[in-house]
């Protein structure tokens, strides 16, 4: 096991228990706007957002898109509302909604959670993606908006993600997003009546300047036909 650990370290070229002299914390995310090419990230507002979300997921008529999620699906506009409630009023987890740049209409959120400046740890959770923008590059572009404002901004040495076991998507996700598996936490919550199992992923700051390079090459102009589609996957340029 120790000798496993030490190649992993190796590997990364960073001893175990490897001195950090100057660390002085990272700074808490507050108020947070961001601005792409395809969407916008704003803080989520309860007047400003709820009858447009509640559309946006309108559209998955099935449900499945809250299966992983600790809340959802919501029957109703009053239901929903009254989860933006609880949802616009939380500091941690932090929620911005996602706005389509062309539409101006918010078509998903997101949130950084478990908030630790002092140890340079952020997790982003609770994602939402609408049948909107599912696999598209505005999806794309809301993390990897959010991964810049946390390395390059606020200083954080390690962003994750976790997600239940079962769900192979959000594996998926986090792979091609540039995060590394570190792990499966059994038995680690209840939730909706059932077991989660949780796995968990990392970018680290080291590794950001180049998933930064890849993110932006990917997301350029260049890198898409006149219909839209990709030329390249995201994995070619960052993987």
């Amino acid at each position: 096991m120790a000798k496993d650990l030490q190649q992993r370290h190796n590997e990364h070229n960073q001893p175990i228990g490897f001195d950090v002299p100057d660390w002085k914390g990272a700074l808490p995310p507050e108020d947070v706007r961001l601005q792409g090419t395809y969407c916008r990230l704003e803080p989520l507002d309860l007047e400003g957002h709820t009858d447009d979300l509640f559309d946006a997921f309108s559209a998955d008529t099935s449900g499945k898109s809250w299966t992983y999620m600790p809340v959802g699906p919501f029957q109703s506009r009053t239901e929903f509302r009254n989860w933006m409630t609880w949802a616009t009023s939380s500091a941690d987890p932090l929620f911005s909604a996602i706005v389509d740049q062309k539409s101006g209409r918010a078509v998903g959120f997101a949130s950084y959670m478990r908030i630790s400046p002092e140890t340079g740890v952020i997790e982003v959770g609770y994602i939402a993606f609408s049948p909107l923008i599912q696999k598209s590059r505005l999806a794309t572009e809301a993390m990897y908006l959010m991964m810049k404002l946390i390395f390059d901004d606020l200083g954080y040495r390690r962003y994750e993600w976790k997600c239940d076991n079962l769900n192979q998507p959000s594996h998926n996700a986090a792979r091609r997003l540039g995060f590394t598996y570190d792990g499966l936490f059994r038995q680690a919550l209840v939730y909706k009546g059932r077991n989660r199992d949780t796995a968990w992923y990392s970018i680290l700051d080291r590794d950001w300047p180049r998933l930064k390079s890849g993110f932006e090459r990917w997301l350029s102009h260049e890198n898409f036909s006149s219909d839209g589609t990709q030329k390249s996957k995201l994995w070619d340029f960052t993987g």
